[in-house]
């Protein structure tokens, strides 16, 4: 497990709060993803486990949690984490789950917990933000948190993996075990490489650019800002060729493409559906708004992610728990979604035409 620079800040302060219910520790439940869904994704490895229990915290997971990281139970007992039914692990003070729970599982949690998790659509339906608020818990997205230098480091963490797993997906497909034509990415003496054409803009995409580059492609990112590719071509370095979207360039580079990648541009850019006739009979096509492909790496998910939530539970543990450590870091407040019976978020709240309140003075009220 590799450290992260863009973590969470610690500072000192008092002892940890101590939860009565858990003879003197602050409980973390952490749980499995559901059974019925494609997720794959888990937020701790067993190392991780031991560290945060090592500074003071209590762990209970579901049974096989760690299953699709490859980890065993006897992983994390053996790193102090405490096997428990479901049922028990969302009693926890804080409940750890990388999609957000339904309303059956929410209604099993304390009406002081905390669920920390991923952004996802489950967030935006509105039964289960009803049963969120009925019951008082407090909601928080990992990834909608910033670092002290309000970087969105578990965001940039998936975005990075995303683009990086992509260019696997793509060489898969490409290959003819994967019912491609049987080709690589990478020439070779006296043979071209494959074309990859990446649209759009941001982390996701600057990283199946940078990877596609490393595997050997020719590879090209089109976006609809000028300044944007720029950014790019500094992040990726001189290799990456841009191109502005324009109707002819784009159509001659779908034309050649063995890959096309298909992200979100600066402005708003739907991908022509007349555009497809004109691809390659095997092209593999790639659209980052329907698929994750960090759901194929894991335990990479779960290594990456626990060097920041070492750090996360470490902090707080110094600000005395959860709700310390909320109300005097502005950047996990960026990621609260619920707070003990309040909407905070404005964006779910507008898509659910729900009232919100300025989660600012909850707190200041409070103190």
């Amino acid at each position: 497990m590799t450290e992260k620079k863009n973590t969470l800040r610690l500072e000192p302060s008092p002892r940890m709060r101590t939860s009565a219910s858990s003879g003197g520790k602050i409980t973390v439940g952490l749980l499995a993803n559901y059974a019925d869904s494609d997720e794959t994704r888990f937020l701790l490895t067993p190392e991780a486990c031991g560290l945060i229990c090592s500074s003071g915290f209590r762990i209970v997971m579901e049974p096989d949690a760690g299953i699709d990281v490859s980890f065993p139970n006897e992983a994390y007992t053996d790193a102090g984490v405490e096997i428990a039914d479901r049922d028990v692990a969302l009693k926890a003070d804080v409940v750890l789950s990388y999609s957000p729970l339904r309303e059956f599982d929410i209604l099993k949690m304390r009406p002081d917990g905390t669920l920390l998790c991923m952004m996802d659509n489950t967030l935006f339906e509105k039964d289960v933000v009803r049963v969120m608020l009925e019951r008082g818990v407090t909601v928080g997205c990992l990834d909608n948190m910033l670092s002290h230098n309000e970087i969105p480091v578990f965001a940039d963490i998936i975005d990075e993996l995303d683009g990086r797993a992509s260019i696997l997906y793509a060489q898969d497909r490409l290959s003819f075990l994967g019912g491609g034509k049987g080709v690589l990415l990478a020439g070779v003496a006296g043979l071209n490489p494959c074309e990859v054409l990446v649209i759009g803009e941001g982390n996701v995409e600057c990283a199946a650019a940078m990877a596609a580059l490393d595997a050997g492609a020719y590879v090209t990112l089109m976006n609809n800002d000028v300044s944007a590719l720029q950014s790019a071509r500094q992040m990726c370095g001189p290799g990456l060729n841009t191109s502005v979207i324009h109707p002819r360039a784009l159509y001659s580079k779908v034309r050649s493409a063995d890959v096309i990648l298909i992200g979100n541009c600066t402005r708003p850019f739907e991908f022509p559906a007349k555009l497809t006739v004109a691809m390659k009979e095997n092209a593999y096509v790639l659209d980052f708004n329907e698929i994750h492909p960090s759901v194929t790496v894991p335990r990479t998910v779960a290594m990456a992610l626990s060097n920041v939530l070492v750090n996360f539970f470490e902090e707080m543990g110094a600000k005395n728990g959860f709700t310390g450590m909320m109300a005097t870091t502005p950047g996990v407040q960026s990621g609260i979604v619920a707070y003990r019976g309040n909407l905070v978020d404005k964006l779910v709240a507008a898509y659910l035409s729900m009232p919100c309140v300025d989660l600012g003075m909850i707190l200041a009220g409070s103190n």
